[in-house]
């Protein structure tokens, strides 16, 4: 069960990732935070890459990256684009909205990657699984009345959109991940890992310079200032770590993408104590209820894909 233990570890790791996030966009602006973000994540793995394919050192260990030409290439830059699209719509929801209400709404992807998994592979969901559904369900529209307290109208509040479509677009790139890893006599890419977490994060960079340059530096004064905190670099070592340890996890054999994403998502629980404790956000005992809502609906999905 090495590979549950590594997706418990990756969900401590992104609980920590979404913390410091929202403490690097703290009246920041987005953009350049995001593309920092990306370059730092680039520079962790450019090495890796470069040692990869002109040595021998990286050569039967977890951290050797494949090569390979357009072909791969073509479904990483995808990947890259869902990825970087669900961040942006993330980051700017984060720097507006409490953690402890962004942590609860992240936290039902799983429940998305059910219905996807449905809709898409065709899957069909058990008793269990659709218990899981109907309390995820539940809890946000529970949340939705705890937001209320705090001035945010989950129908009118363009920020709770972008934290939906966020955790969405996460939800598709969990599916699609699900689609690269798996092997070619499964109806997959069988892309190497290393090769897909390197490549995507240059990829995002390369777009991010791209947004940077051509929208935020013409208009930057006109907006919110940059200015620069320590957490962005955390952002980066945490989120690099977390999705190394989650596709080694997935690499692993018997590994189930289900019960690994489920997993990943009890990281609310880390982001939720960091909102509480550093953050001193409102409200938290009907947001308490709330989370214990999802997380009950997680176990239920747990006991369902087992």
């Amino acid at each position: 069960m090495m590979w549950l233990i590594l997706a418990f570890m990756s969900a401590a790791l992104l609980g920590c990732y979404d913390s410091l996030k929202k403490d690097a966009l703290k009246s920041n602006a987005v953009i350049p935070v995001l593309f920092l973000n990306t370059l730092f994540s680039s520079l962790i793995f450019i090495p890796f890459i470069i040692l990869s394919g002109n040595t021998k050192l990286l050569d039967n260990t977890i951290f050797l990256v494949a090569s390979g030409g357009w072909e791969m290439h073509q479904y990483i830059l995808l990947k890259a684009l869902i990825v970087l699209s669900s961040w942006i719509l993330g980051y700017f929801g984060m720097k507006h909205l409490p953690l402890t209400i962004v942590g609860p709404i992240n936290a039902t992807r799983p429940v998305m990657v059910l219905v996807g998994a449905l809709l898409v592979f065709g899957e069909r969901l058990n008793v269990w699984q659709w218990i899981g559904v109907l309390l995820a369900i539940l809890s946000f529209f529970m949340l939705s009345h705890s937001g209320k307290r705090e001035g945010i109208d989950f129908k009118h509040d363009h920020y709770i959109y972008m934290i939906v479509g966020s955790a969405a677009l996460g939800a598709i790139s969990g599916l699609y991940d699900k689609y690269l890893m798996a092997p070619v006599g499964a109806g997959g890419v069988g892309l190497d890992r290393m090769m897909v977490q390197s490549w995507y994060n240059i990829y995002q960079c390369g777009m991010m310079l791209a947004m940077l340059v051509l929208l935020w530096w013409p208009k930057h004064k006109e907006t919110t200032p940059f200015h620069w905190s320590w957490s962005i670099i955390g952002v980066s070592i945490f989120l690099s770590t977390a999705d190394f340890v989650y596709f080694y996890s997935l690499s692993l054999p018997d590994a189930m993408i289900s019960i690994v994403s489920m997993v990943r998502r009890s990281s609310v629980i880390v982001s939720f104590l960091f909102g509480a404790m550093l953050f001193h956000e409102k409200n938290l005992k009907a947001k308490t209820l709330d989370l214990l809502l999802v997380l009950l609906g997680m176990i239920f999905l747990y006991i369902g894909s087992e």
